[in-house]
């Protein structure tokens, strides 16, 4: 906010300074400048907490590495609540702020005429005025642009978007400084501290109650925004259908036809093409028993690859980097989440946690990123498919978002992943990892390999030839990157003397099918043309403890996350999907 300077040393060169026209009878001029104050220190206090957590959620990139610099000074936890918190208080306090100058009569402190003593033969401290009115003018085309690109990240775009609104961040912390010290290039510190007290009279044309009236449009224009962003949030009707569909990963069938689509865009993922976006397409049916979702999103590789292991001179390695601290992003699966929850809070029903340490009492997360969990007690149910975890197979893995549960001592000595309140549904799991895990710092030499192919000629056929290039594309006509246990042998020495140096293997084997509440979602999948089409079917009821029921009539929200071949960083978006069961 730009603080009052005295109009006979800040106007034009030359000038006199211009009079103060008598207020009206009966009516008297607001005797401080208590709104300014006011408006100015509630608007630097929500740029400070927009910054800060902007930063922190800009340090979840892998390239941005201003971001992840400071990472060690802005907050953690939950920052997008407090975020979208933050924006909606600054553009409360842009449209009181305009209203209020309006009513105040002080539109001469930032008035463009004033620009001229920056081209006009003109004492110093007058050239300092000037140069603070243009900054303020700066800073209003950045919030402007922050906002504008702010809102198309909030309706799931991202690309140049997310360089535009980071940019603009970064320029806002420079005109903070650049802010305070033509101020006090101004005015030395007389006029930096006329932020904190106020200062009488206001302007000649004043008006009654310009702040009230300020703050109440500020009120009026949040609240509008709002009620705005919950009417206009897409509704994904699940219709009732007499012949379900077929889980085979194509949309030819009749209940698919008649299933209005939802469309999702994506973002601030990571692969696609060097994008990280990806649009996802929703439809959703029900007979009575069983819900049916089809979830169709862009993604130019199939795949499969996930952890695979090559035989060196010195034993076996990981293909993949980042295994030690759960962060691959080179040789992995592709996958999809689908989140359900009772709440439509920010940051996934407020299950989103960023940071290195977000829980102060627990084991960080091994790659310093954030957690998932809930603080309400909530459960919000999460559907994972994993390609070649079961997913090209037939199944999802019933997984859950819950409160942040007790590491065992193996988590708590960060041995293995603590995953907060992340974990599974009560059953067996479908496969086991192909090596020992280690911890952080570990699969940088030989590796404890689980089990090896029976026929590995058989095996390869498989798998299909193998292309180092980590964005490489496997095949339609090779089935995935795993083993079976009949497929497969226990390690020995003896087993391992057969196999030439050089040989790739799969890094997961199967078990069998997922189990339990873990196994109750089914699937069927197909990659083609770019896309994957996913379809999903569960009973209407499971009476789980760690799912959500598909009720009529009773508030349901969903969010998605596709992965291409990584194993964290998802896309999102921010806004949820209000599901409606008809």
């Amino acid at each position: 906010m730009a603080e009052r300077t005295d109009l006979n040393t800040a106007g034009h060169t030359g000038s006199a300074a211009p009079s103060r026209a008598a207020p009206a009878a009966g009516r008297r001029l607001p005797s401080t400048d208590a709104g300014t104050v006011a408006l100015h220190w509630l608007t630097a206090v929500a740029l400070i907490v927009s910054l800060g957590t902007g930063v922190r959620i800009a340090a979840d990139s892998l390239d941005d590495r201003v971001a992840r610099a400071l990472a060690k000074i802005v907050p953690q936890g939950d920052v997008w609540t407090v975020h979208f918190a933050a924006g909606l208080t600054l553009l409360f306090c842009a449209t009181a702020y305009v209203l209020y100058m309006a009513r105040s009569g002080l539109q001469a402190r930032v008035s463009g005429r004033r620009l001229r003593a920056l081209a006009q033969p003109s004492n110093a401290r007058v050239r300092w005025g000037a140069l603070n009115v243009l900054l303020h003018w700066l800073l209003y085309g950045l919030l402007v642009t922050l906002a504008a690109t702010g809102l198309l990240m909030f309706t799931g775009r991202g690309g140049w978007r997310v360089w535009v609104h980071e940019v603009c961040a970064l320029a806002t912390l420079g005109y903070v400084l650049a802010h305070v010290t033509t101020h006090y290039l101004f005015g030395g510190w007389r006029q930096l501290l006329r932020v904190v007290r106020p200062l009488a009279p206001l302007g000649a044309r004043s008006r009654s109650r310009p702040f009230l009236i300020g703050a109440l449009g500020g009120a009026v224009v949040v609240a509008g925004f709002a009620a705005f962003d919950v009417g206009s949030r897409d509704v994904l009707r699940v219709t009732r259908v007499d012949t379900p569909p077929a889980l085979d990963g194509k949309l030819d069938d009749d209940a698919w036809r008649t299933a209005r689509p939802v469309i999702v865009h994506t973002s601030q993922g990571a692969n696609f093409g060097g994008t990280g976006e990806s649009t996802v397409e929703i439809r959703a049916v029900h007979d009575d028993e069983r819900i049916y979702f089809a979830f169709r999103w862009e993604d130019p590789t199939r795949s499969v690859r996930r952890t695979p292991l090559i035989k060196g001179d010195d034993g076996w390695h990981q293909l993949a980097t980042n295994v030690d601290i759960a962060d691959v992003v080179d040789y992995y699966e592709d996958k999809l989440a689908v989140m359900f929850s009772r709440s439509d809070a920010f940051g996934v029903g407020d299950s989103i946690h960023l940071g290195a340490q977000p829980i102060a009492d627990r084991p960080p997360p091994l790659h310093g990123r954030g957690e998932h969990y809930t603080t309400d007690g909530s459960v919000i149910d999460v559907w994972h498919w994993k390609s070649t975890r079961g997913g090209i197979l037939g199944q999802f893995d019933d997984q859950y978002f819950g409160p942040p549960r007790d590491p065992t001592p193996a988590e708590a000595a960060r041995q293995v992943r603590y995953q907060a309140g992340y974990w599974n549904d009560p059953g067996d799991a479908a496969y086991l990892y192909n090596y020992e895990v280690e911890p952080p710092g570990g699969f940088r030499g030989p590796i404890h390999v689980l089990r090896l192919p029976k026929d590995l000629a058989a095996i390869q056929a498989l798998m299909g030839p193998f292309d180092p290039d980590p964005d490489a594309s496997v095949a339609e006509r090779y089935r995935g990157w795993w083993m079976t246990e009949s497929e497969s042998v226990p390690y020995s020495e003896a087993a391992d003397a057969a196999i030439p140096i050089g040989t790739i293997i799969p890094g997961v084997v199967i078990l069998g099918r997922f189990t339990g509440d873990r196994g109750q979602v089914s699937a069927g999948s197909r990659w083609q043309d770019g896309h994957w089409t996913v379809e999903a079917s569960r009973v209407l009821m499971s009476g789980s403890a760690y799912d959500q029921d598909f009720v009529p009539g009773r508030p349901l929200f969903l969010w998605v996350a596709v992965f291409d071949h990584n194993e964290t960083r998802h896309t999102r978006h921010p806004r949820p999907v209000r599901i409606s069961i008809e």
